[in-house]
């Protein structure tokens, strides 16, 4: 790409549904080298639309780093550098790669594209406030979890290269030289938050033997202590006081906008903005779902649930699920393991009665959908309830007549209580998966191995 000339990165342009950006970039010169050396402030003022200035930093910053890891690779396999001693091949192969990527999570690592919001607080060099704080945390966060492929026990250097990348990056965050420890503490403790609270999971009892377990730390839980797999949810017993009168306005007519039949739903989204901070506050608080439903009616909406997925991953899950089911689904009817399945059997016995494309399709989705768990060795009933009633406290899907195209129901419920209802199988994948991460509710065990190869497919974390 450095040598690109300004017709190549034009050419470039285009391919990814950029044209709209060629004649400016026409205008200024900008070539292969001048567009991987472009800065936010740069790219803000060559494109006017913010979703094109996202776009094109992602695409500038994604070369770089594989750009960077494959320099890495290639000199490392070139060179017989004391930190790779082996022979590289047979089986210190997979060893190789193992330390390799540690290495290049380190010495790679660029900071996540924050928000619009954030970068103009950022770029006018003001400290930020606690809020926005809260913000930029859970940004990095989230972006260590997929440097990390899902972990959330960063090592202590980890935890320094990002919070010195984000110093470097903005100087004046580093408050009277005290910085650097408040950010790290910050980043410590929103990992702490995030982590799945399962007292026999092995890297949970690893760690407490490490560093020891807090004195007089304890979880309570709205549940029977003999459901392991199911939600645990902390119940706060005081009441829940919001924050000004002007919060109180925004609740108010989100609930009374819920009730009617026809909905004001650019208003519902900007009012939905707004009161994000209070409710993610409830949701970590461990709040009664009840009264996080009670308040924000409108997460019982697919829509709403996908939007408060995306505020919070930048990540569409309706579309990512749709490409993980297009891609997926045939395979996934053509293994061995799940010939003999009820679902399979009952599938193959509905494909004989129609002969239209779009409905065996649906059909085979569906089907696909529904056998993951089966795929994984997962408990299925913790995925789905098929033509019977749901018996599990976890977010869960409620299936009805999944073949038949004029009788088919999903639903998505969570405490045994219904929440949403669902157009088909792909809606009700997606709101499965957005409901763990929306309403912070730890995975169950028996199946996580399914709901780990979905998340790694929505995140992009690795190739399954």
């Amino acid at each position: 790409m450095e040598n690109w000339s300004v017709d190549q990165v034009c050419s470039w342009l285009r391919q990814r549904n950029l044209e709209e950006l060629v004649p400016k970039f026409r205008e200024e010169e900008v070539s292969g080298a001048a567009l991987l050396a472009l800065n936010d402030r740069m790219v803000q003022q060559l494109v006017k639309k913010i979703g094109h200035q996202a776009v094109l930093m992602d695409l500038i910053n994604k070369y770089q780093q594989q750009k960077s890891g494959l320099e890495s690779l290639t000199y490392c396999c070139k060179t017989a550098s004391p930190e790779f001693p082996e022979v590289i091949s047979g089986k210190n192969l997979k060893s190789f790669f193992a330390r390799y990527k540690t290495l290049q999570w380190t010495s790679s690592y660029a900071l996540p594209d924050f928000p619009y919001d954030v970068k103009c607080i950022l770029a006018e060099k003001k400290c930020p406030d606690h809020s926005m704080r809260i913000r930029i945390i859970e940004f990095l966060q989230a972006d260590m979890t997929k440097y990390l492929e899902g972990s959330l026990y960063p090592n202590s250097q980890q935890y320094n290269i990002v919070v010195n990348a984000l110093l470097q990056a903005y100087p004046f965050l580093d408050e009277d030289g005290n910085g650097f420890l408040l950010w790290k503490r910050a980043l410590k403790d929103r990992f702490k938050y995030v982590r799945r609270p399962i007292e026999d999971d092995e890297q949970v009892l690893r760690n407490k033997c490490k560093f020891g377990h807090r004195r007089g730390q304890t979880r309570k839980s709205s549940f029977a202590e003999n459901k392991p797999d199911d939600v645990q949810v902390q119940v706060e017993e005081e009441p829940v006081h919001l924050e000004g009168s002007a919060m109180d306005v925004h609740i108010k007519w989100l609930k009374e906008e819920y009730m009617k039949t026809q909905r004001n739903w650019k208003e519902v989204d900007n009012r939905m903005n707004v009161t994000i901070e209070l409710r993610r506050k409830m949701i970590s608080n461990k709040a009664p779902l009840k009264d996080i439903l009670r308040l924000f009616p409108f997460l019982r909406c697919p829509y709403q649930l996908f939007r408060e997925f995306q505020l919070l991953t930048h990540m569409d899950i309706y579309k990512k699920t749709v490409e993980i089911l297009e891609i997926y689904s045939e395979n996934i009817l053509s293994l061995y393991v799940v010939r003999n399945n009820p679902i399979n059997i009952m599938l193959q016995e509905n494909l004989k009665r129609h002969t239209e494309e779009d409905i065996l399709k649906y059909m085979k989705t569906t089907a696909a959908c529904l056998l993951l768990p089966d795929v994984f060795g997962d408990d299925s009933s913790l995925f789905a309830a098929v033509n019977e009633e749901v018996k599990v406290l976890t977010p869960v899907l409620e299936v009805k007549n999944p073949f038949n195209v004029n009788s088919c129901e999903f639903a998505l419920y969570i405490g045994r209580e219904e929440l949403a209802q669902l157009d088909d199988c792909t809606m009700a994948l997606a709101a499965l998966v957005a409901a763990f991460h929306v309403f912070d509710i730890p995975c169950p065990k028996r199946i996580h191995r399914t709901l780990n190869f979905l998340e790694s497919l929505v995140f992009e974390v690795r190739s399954p």
